[in-house]
């Protein structure tokens, strides 16, 4: 009986054991736009949540639902940052913590960037100073803001309209001062030309009839190579995918004509898998520093837009002989995968 009772104990064990070697996506019923900073052994995350910042904190990004979480900050009422909050993402710079997101009065027309700082080593201590807009000289609209050093330069890439009137969602760049202002003007670098960009069809009385769509850059690189990823087509379509910039140049990251874009996105909506609209995606690295792994929101069903069905998911990047990320094809719900290596 006692050796019964100790193999039935050391079978539970083993299966809690088994189970906390993998996980399976999604790996929050809903959020958009997800981002995660690994700090001092801990992952900071955050999401889309349109009225306020929400930083998750936690050892293993597959086991949000479990970690400690935090509201950072409030929207305001009857400001020009009080609505549609999209795409918060925090950073580390110089050992304070920064958050840049994208805000608006309640009019998308208004859409601007927006930073706040905070002193504390420890985003959870300390208080997240709203700092004010941040915007290049010429000052349009704008959103997905991502702030990357690159040589001992801070820049900013984002997703903005040329003009004053939406149509059309074109990739920026531009240096920054520091970490709270933008240096000069901005410089265009990816515009949605390619069939695969231009899936933008609306059909409501607020937008134009169609909106072509490159917006969520993400800076990426790797022993050397300096890439962009970024979303194409509107979110609303079941399109919405990323694609690829390479950068060609020396050293000049504002030189337009040396950002190369992949002819192909390199991540899209798998039938098979039951995985829509994969997109607005981030990257980060396993605890040991030795695995890349994507961030991204989908939905799980055809149709179901840009709403709140966009849930985040997370799998394990690779990298072909030549250097280039190679993200494969969004894995169903129900495979079971790997936990980042420790």
């Amino acid at each position: 009986m006692k050796k019964c009772l100790l193999l039935f104990l050391l079978a539970i064990v083993s299966t809690g054991y088994s189970q906390q070697k993998t996980f399976t996506n999604p790996i929050l019923p809903a959020g958009a736009d997800p981002y995660s900073t690994y700090y001092n052994g801990y992952y900071y995350y955050t999401n889309t949540l349109q009225n306020r910042l929400v930083l998750w904190k936690t050892k293993d990004l597959s086991d949000l639902k479990n970690a400690q979480s935090k509201v950072i900050w409030q929207a305001p009422k009857g400001t020009d940052y009080s609505a549609d909050i999209w795409a918060p993402e925090f950073h580390v710079i110089n050992g304070k913590w920064y958050c840049y997101f994208a805000a608006d009065n309640g009019d998308n027309n208004t859409h601007r960037m927006y930073v706040l700082e905070n002193k504390s080593s420890d985003p959870f201590k300390g208080d997240f100073e709203f700092k004010g807009k941040i915007a290049a000289k010429t000052d349009k609209w704008a959103i997905d803001g991502n702030v990357f050093e690159h040589k001992k330069q801070l820049y900013m890439i984002w997703a903005g309209w040329e003009g004053e009137t939406n149509g059309q969602q074109n990739i920026y760049i531009a240096k920054m001062k520091n970490p709270l202002e933008i240096e000069g003007d901005r410089v265009m670098i990816s515009a949605p030309t390619n069939d695969w960009e231009t899936h933008g069809a609306l059909h409501d009385d607020i937008n134009p009839a169609q909106v072509n769509v490159n917006e969520g850059p993400q800076f990426l690189s790797r022993n050397g190579k300096v890439f962009i990823v970024f979303s194409a087509s509107g979110c609303w379509t079941d399109f919405y995918a990323l694609g690829l910039l390479t950068f060609t140049g020396s050293d000049n990251l504002l030189d337009a004509l040396a950002w190369k874009k992949s002819p192909e996105p390199i991540f899209k909506q798998s039938d098979k898998n039951r995985v829509y609209a994969p997109g607005h995606n981030s990257f980060f690295k396993s605890p040991d520093g030795k695995e890349d792994w994507i961030l991204y929101h989908a939905n799980s069903n055809p149709g179901e837009g840009c709403g709140n069905k966009r849930a985040p998911r997370m799998q394990k990047i690779n990298w072909d002989a030549n250097g280039f990320p190679v993200l494969g094809e969004p894995v169903s719900e129900g495979t079971k995968l790997a936990l980042p290596s420790k």
